[in-house]
């Protein structure tokens, strides 16, 4: 196997959720995470800390080497060969599975991949676990209103947490990462990232269920509509997701459903507008 001159070594997450950060230390800000399973390139190492590169998404930052694996070149290979060829994923917030080899069991979070899954049962590394197949959709869901709602049903109230992407808190790009990611879009990281995917809708009057919605630091009390930006600041600071033209879910200070209009998110809770609609894309 040929290594990029600039990776040390991989290694793999065989924990439910491992937090990245933005500088080698514990008390550095959490800038994602990681998911069981998925494997990392690291391109440096230094005490007690690794700079990784995730392969599922190219975030990068430093975790504590104590929280991931090393892999030899072998099951390096093997293993994301598996990982190529998986399309199951766990579709419930949490769930469980337990090692054939030892009995014991490990949450597992929405949006998990499962390598070599068959029928309840999938193998790490030459371990097999068994899972319950209800939490599993063993192929992409087909992307409309229905299925939204039946994954995002169990997501509502999640707590916002900067740099999460897990059931028990989570940030607006990582709602909508790990949730496309069971429909078969792979997205990057950050909202910023994730508005340079998919088609260009021009109006709220053509989206759909599934579209995302991003927003930027633009006064969404102005005057004006979509895509007017009120001579703001037009960097993309958050996204949601619809699930059609007047509804948007959307992780802001936890998972809600809000009402959108051409104008950007109104709050109910707020009796006002609270962020300024400036593009709609389509991944599908």
């Amino acid at each position: 196997m040929v290594i990029d001159s600039l990776i040390v070594m991989y290694v793999i997450v065989l924990h439910s959720v491992v937090p990245v950060r933005t500088e080698p230390r514990e008390g550095a800000e959490q800038d994602t995470q990681l998911l069981f399973g998925e494997i990392c390139a690291v391109t440096e190492t230094l005490p007690r800390w690794y700079k990784i590169r995730n392969l599922s998404d190219g975030s990068e930052g430093y975790v504590d080497a104590i929280m991931v694996t090393p892999l030899s070149d072998e099951e390096y290979a093997g293993y994301s060969e598996s990982l190529s060829k998986s399309q199951a994923r766990v579709m419930l917030p949490m769930t469980y599975a337990v090692s054939e080899n030892n009995g014991q069991t490990i949450p597992l979070t929405l949006g998990t991949l499962l390598p070599a899954y068959h029928d309840g049962q999938f193998e790490v590394l030459g371990v097999k676990f068994r899972i319950d197949s209800a939490a599993v959709a063993e192929q992409p869901l087909p992307l409309n209103q229905n299925t939204l709602m039946q994954v995002l049903r169990f997501m509502l109230n999640t707590p916002y947490l900067w740099g999460g992407k897990n059931a028990m808190g989570m940030d607006c790009s990582g709602l909508t990462q790990t949730v496309m990611s069971l429909f078969g879009i792979k997205l990057p990281r950050n909202a910023s990232q994730q508005v340079k995917c998919g088609e260009q809708v021009h109006s709220l009057q053509y989206a759909k269920a599934g579209d995302l919605v991003f927003f930027d630091h633009a006064d969404p009390n102005c005057e004006g509509t979509f895509p007017h930006n009120c001579n703001g600041d037009t960097r993309i600071t958050h996204v949601g997701l619809l699930l059609d033209n007047e509804r948007v879910i959307h992780c802001s200070g936890r998972v809600k459903i809000e009402r959108i209009d051409e104008r950007g998110i109104f709050s109910a809770e707020r009796n006002g507008y609270t962020h300024h609609l400036a593009a709609i894309k389509r991944n599908m």
